[in-house]
């Protein structure tokens, strides 16, 4: 992980090993006591996510302690007997990417929390454009954002924390790139600490690397004599690292360099017991979504650890079904204490002494578990875990297609109610401090087009802040509220006109406003909606084809009142004639 400012190496007289001072040893000492600590505290919580991953998600066994290590290709399902968990986790990522962040539409406007520097057309078009460069860089292949994000959702889904790293692109070389890139770190290689406002501000990142990777990831660091050996051998074997970012405590806000910064960064090589390197960061690098939160916790609760135990029991009523259903098809015989003793089970066997002179069976099955029972109780269990990721909400436009446009309303604000509790909290967690991150770093890579004035004195005085607009379907979902009670109002009108034949009723409200909000809410493309000019065409058009209807129906009554008038012999009255307008300005 690159920091946004690093520092210079030093090296020992015969340039082969880092010297280190007193104070790298102090820092040293210090980071190492705060990650056993770390340790120490987090251990019962990843305990009870090794109980998920065997159930939901195999692959993560046995990486939520440090130490670890898994083979590469090493199998992990043989404690996975039945997969309704796992499908639902892969559904409550597409439910929580969908919501959130649909990759097919702008899911976050960019804007500013004063409203008068909102009404200047130039900021306006500013912030506009700086959105689309947003996005733009997300979405390119380099920073691979989509998958990354899909793995957040994942681990928020088994294990409710799921963080991010976003920080500047570079090559194989490890050259930084005008870019982005984006990281999805595994959790068990993550441990949080939190601010006293219970806000993430820091953390320490376990991860490991070979002599090789850790000399491409620090070409100009001399290694520890552990690893140059390593590296002078071509070993595979890995080394334990540290990333330790925290507030700069000892920031000095006049520097420009990593000193200034608001984050300290600091990389630790465990075998080596020195530090590799020392740098900081502008705007906090890490972007920690977390589910829900019990008192007293850093981490998370996710949906599969609040159906913990149905996951267990439906794993064990699987157990059940099977061995039931085994017995089923191929069942144990039962036979007499003088019957045959050798007994064919192939198709079209002869068994003789089976069946008594009497016609009586010598030979039975053993009765069975009841399929039907286990399978309605495995039903009720797989509900739960549905429930819980959010599966059922999605479920209702399937299973009744038939609905009015009404009931698809009252479908959209019930969905808005339900989720926005559990979801809305990543709008502030995870998407409200990734943006800015996002944001930071499109700046100092000079991808973003100069501020405003006006705006960039309005920042540097700090009158003004970043405001993020949520454009996605969670936030529309939220809205959907008032559309449902437009609607209902509507209903009731309709009911009193009904009784009254007072189209009046109807004149309380602002059709056009209503029309617009409900098409928005609906996620109706702004291409697709017309313009106020094209609405007043078609309004003109439609009046003039009223009023040509109306002359065409009043035809045949004129020329009745025409003919009445000739056969009488009167004259037809004509229309007086107009005077003539005078010119402004002279006298009649």
């Amino acid at each position: 992980m690159a920091s946004d400012a690093r520092t210079a190496s030093r090296y020992d007289i015969a340039g082969q090993a880092p010297i280190p001072s007193a104070r790298e040893a102090k820092l040293f000492e210090d980071i190492m006591h705060d990650f056993a600590e770390l340790q120490t505290w987090r251990n019962t919580t990843a305990t009870q996510w090794e109980e998920v991953a065997e159930l939901i998600l195999p692959n993560y066994r046995n990486t939520f302690m440090y130490g670890n290590y898994n083979w590469p290709g090493q199998k992990k399902t043989e404690r996975q007997i039945d997969a309704t968990g796992m499908m639902a986790l892969s559904r409550f990522s597409a439910i929580c990417d969908s919501l959130l962040t649909p990759r097919n539409m702008i899911w976050h406007q960019l804007e500013c929390d004063d409203e008068n520097l909102m009404k200047d057309k130039q900021i306006k078009l500013w912030f506009h454009e700086a959105t689309m460069r947003m996005f733009k860089a997300r979405y390119a292949p380099i920073g691979n954002f989509a998958a990354n994000n899909q793995q957040v959702y994942q681990s928020l889904g088994a294990f409710g924390t799921g963080p991010m790293f976003v920080d500047q692109a570079c090559d194989e070389a490890g050259t930084l790139l005008r870019a982005l890139r984006y990281k999805a770190i595994p959790l068990g290689e993550m441990f949080l600490l939190e601010n006293h406002q219970g806000l993430v501000n820091g953390f320490i990142r376990w991860f490991r690397l070979t002599a090789r990777q850790a000399k491409s990831k620090w070409p100009d660091k001399a290694l520890p004599p552990t690893l140059q050996s390593a590296l002078d051998a071509g070993s595979q074997t890995t080394f334990n690292f540290l990333h330790h970012v925290v507030p700069n405590r000892e920031r000095d806000p006049d520097r420009i360099d990593y000193k200034g910064m608001k984050f300290a960064s600091t990389h630790v090589c465990i075998e080596g017991k020195c530090i590799l390197s020392e740098g900081g960061y502008r705007t906090f690098p890490l972007s920690a979504s977390r589910y829900e939160q019990a008192p007293g916790e850093v981490y998370g609760r996710s949906p599969a650890m609040m159906v913990l135990p149905a996951l267990k029991t439906l794993n064990a009523e699987k157990r059940m079904f099977l061995k039931a259903g085994h017995r089923a098809a191929d069942p144990v015989l039962l036979t007499y204490d003088d019957g045959i003793v050798d007994f064919s089970m192939r198709p079209g066997a002869l068994n003789k002494g089976g069946m008594n002179q009497d016609g009586k069976r010598l030979i039975d099955t053993l009765p069975v578990g009841e399929l039907q029972i286990t399978k309605e109780m495995m039903d009720e269990e797989r509900q739960l875990i549905n429930d819980a990721f959010l599966v059922s909400l999605f479920q209702i436009l399937t299973e009744t297609p038939q609905m009015t446009a009404t009931e698809v309303i009252e479908r959209t604000n019930e969905k808005g109610i339900l989720i926005a509790p559990a979801m809305g909290r990543q709008g502030a967690e995870y998407l409200g401090t990734m943006i800015p991150r996002e944001l930071d770093l499109m700046i100092q890579m000079g991808m973003m087009a100069p501020m405003p004035p006006r705006l960039a004195e309005a920042y540097h005085a700090k009158q003004a802040n970043l405001h993020i607009r949520y454009t996605s379907p969670l936030s529309r979902a939220m809205e959907a509220q008032e559309a449902a009670g437009f609607i209902r109002s509507i209903e009731t009108t309709k009911e009193l006109i009904a009784v009254t034949q007072d189209q009046s009723l109807l004149d309380v409200y602002n059709m056009d406003v209503a029309q617009t909000a409900m098409a928005r809410i609906q996620g109706t493309p702004e291409p697709w909606m017309a313009s106020d000019q094209e609405i007043t065409q078609k309004r003109m058009a439609r009046a003039q084809a009223a009023a040509k209807e109306q002359a065409i129906r009043a035809a045949p009554a004129a020329a009745q009142l025409i003919k009445a008038h000739a056969a009488a012999g009167e004259a037809i009255p004509a229309a007086a004639p107009m005077a003539p307008q005078q010119p402004m300005g002279q006298p009649a």
